[in-house]
């Protein structure tokens, strides 16, 4: 969805004197009765409201875990807030860790005011050692929770447990299950966001299909439209209104052409050999909609009477009720319509999470019958990836990014997304990866100003190696430097240099040629500069791959254990070959290191041959 507003919140946490930490499998609820104290200024940073030392007698008390928003007169409410609890430990040396279930979204905890952790990324269920930072006595626990969007808080249970026991916690009902299986197509994929309004002068169909063969070149093999449908009017925002404020889902935008344009670029990226989805927004409609003229009681409503939208900030359109079956079956109905009749070949479902997963489960049953498709889901509910969804966004690994280039949190950060990530879905889904989207770009900062030239191509190569598949959005070719606004036209400048397009078609090919990427295994590789190297391999067979990245701007030495008996079991040579520059390193069985030079926010790959 397009128009998003930034929330911070903040929340500490004291724990009730009357809880002991010593005892066997010890695992202790922290659910109930906090302090609360709202901070409007966002000062409390600045004021120590973390330290335990601070009076907090003018604090409120709440209940957690809930989300914020439903606390007394704090509906409206954006900004931080803090919350808090004490807690008793008795100095036993079993290592102990805050498990949170659920923040909404980022997070960074002390205990006794020092830093134990942080998280970044909404929904995912963290964990935090807190061991070294207690003392004998009363302890306090404070957490800083940063809400982007929406809703903010602890939503979910906060418990105290043994750290060798966490996995219990952290394992979601749908690990071991299977995610569904995925056409060959889709697990290979390489997306590109196509914003039309941007993407060419004219910002048309037809703009698109002149520059087919370019997108093909660069190795793009499937093409998301951002909506394509007629825009809402009325409470629209901006001169043009945003995309996702649909007027009439059986037709298309007039600024972009016609139906037959629409069917002609869709034959045009079929004939060379490529995919196109569309943004499906099934959630909500613009208020001047077809279905409010036409079904109004298909729409929520308050207690009223009257139609609402979404949330507060989502003016411009208004939120449906799955509760109706008729909706159900329209909706499922056009979906069809576009595979069957246009020719499409799935969907990105934009705010996927706020539908009712039986009605995409019902719906991907009633596409699957018509052609193999993909379905990307704007949204993390590993629920969705069994039967409904090929890929969910990975919005954990963007969340991760800024934190790690600018040296705030160590590169195991990345090893605890990804653990928590396996441990959450289900085996052999697949995650969206990328380093901006049409969102984080209009909302955030244009990737290049947000992450710099180099800090660019250093994520650009971390979300195209991951396991997963990668995104490029609109403009990324030339490091776009412009918010490209959801509810204008803002063209993309393309006369600017294209270093990124050299890249990003040098790791398509990758992806292409190596099944490492797009099927092999990830195994993690130690480095002696575990605070700012990241390396890991990725296996598939005989075809094995090296990745090597350093997110310090400073240049690094460092040395590199490689798992040879792992990968190359009764091999007597290997030689690893740098796909950037073809120079080769060779080395035999018995050596497990190997020294590795990177510039400043570096990144190699290496091919491995036996």
């Amino acid at each position: 969805m397009g128009s998003m507003s930034t929330v911070l919140l903040i929340f500490v946490f004291i724990i009730p004197s009357n809880i002991a930490l010593a005892e066997m499998n010890f695992q202790q609820s922290l659910n109930g009765e906090w302090l609360f104290k709202a901070d409007a200024l966002k000062s409390g940073i600045n004021e120590g409201w973390n330290k335990d030392s601070l009076d907090r007698s003018d604090w409120g008390t709440v209940e957690a875990p809930a989300f914020w928003e439903f606390y007394p007169g704090l509906a409206g409410y954006d900004g931080w807030g803090w919350y808090a609890r004490t807690f008793q430990f008795d100095g036993a040396a079993e290592s102990l860790s805050v498990h949170f279930a659920g923040v909404d979204d980022d997070a960074i905890v002390w205990v006794n005011g020092i830093e134990v952790g942080s998280h970044t990324g909404y929904s995912d269920p963290f964990a935090v050692e807190v061991t070294a930072a207690l003392r004998p006595g009363e302890n306090l626990l404070v957490v800083l929770v940063i809400d982007h969007a929406g809703g903010g808080g602890i939503y979910k249970p906060i418990t105290i447990i043994e750290t060798r026991r966490l996995e219990e916690l952290l394992k979601g009902e749908f690990s071991g299950m299977s995610a569904m299986k995925s056409a060959d197509w889709v697990r290979d994929a390489v997306i590109y966001e196509v914003y039309l309004r941007s993407f060419s002068s004219d910002g048309t169909f037809a703009g698109l299909e002149r520059r087919l063969p370019d997108l093909k070149k660069i190795g793009v093999t499937v093409l998301w439209l951002m909506p394509i449908h007629p825009v809402g009017i009325k409470n629209r925002k901006g001169s043009l209104g945003s995309p996702y404020a649909v007027r009439d889902y059986y037709a298309v935008n007039p600024e972009f052409g016609t139906v037959e344009d629409f069917k002609r670029l869709v034959g045009a990226v079929h004939k060379l050999g490529m995919k196109i989805i569309i943004d499906l927004v099934a959630n909500h409609t613009a208020w001047d909609s077809r279905l409010m003229f036409e079904h109004p009681e298909w729409f929520t409503h308050n207690e009223r009477g009257e139609i609402i939208p979404p949330n507060a900030d989502w003016t411009d359109v208004a939120d449906l009720d799955y509760s109706h079956r008729g909706l159900r079956t329209y909706m499922t109905d056009m979906i069809a319509y576009w595979v069957r009749d246009m020719g499409i070949d799935g969907y990105r479902c934009d705010v996927a999470e706020l539908v009712p997963t039986d009605f995409w489960n019902a719906a991907r049953k009633r596409l699957n019958a018509i052609k193999p498709i993909m379905m990307l889901a704007e949204g993390s509910l590993p629920e969705h990836q069994l039967s409904a969804f090929d890929v969910s966004y990975a919005w954990n690994t963007y969340d991760a990014l800024d934190p790690l280039l600018k040296g705030k949190r160590p590169v195991a950060l990345l090893d605890q997304i990804l653990r928590t990530e396996k441990l959450q879905f289900p085996t052999g889904s697949l995650r969206l990866r990328f380093n901006t989207n049409h969102d984080k770009n209009a909302w955030d900062a244009p990737a290049i100003e947000k992450f710099g030239l180099e800090g660019l191509k250093l994520s650009t190569v971390l979300v195209n190696t991951l396991p997963g598949i990668p995104l490029m959005y609109t403009g990324e070719e030339v490091a776009n430097g412009r918010k490209l606004s959801l509810f204008e036209k803002v063209d993309v400048d393309w006369s600017r240099p294209r270093e990124m397009e050299r890249l990003y078609q040098s790791l398509f090919k990758l992806r292409k040629d190596h099944k490492a990427l797009t099927r092999g295994e990830m195994i993690r590789v130690e480095s002696s500069e575990e605070q700012s190297v990241y390396a890991f391999l990725r296996s598939a067979g005989k075809d094995k791959m090296l990745v090597v990245l350093n997110f310090s701007p400073d240049s690094v030495s460092t040395t590199l254990t490689l798992p040879v008996e792992r990968v190359f079991a009764g091999v007597n040579q290997v030689a690893m070959r740098d796909v950037f520059t073809d120079g080769r390193i060779e080395f035999g069985e018995e050596m497990h290191e190997v020294e590795i030079i990177l510039g400043g926010q570096g990144y190699r790959i290496f091919v491995l041959e036996e």
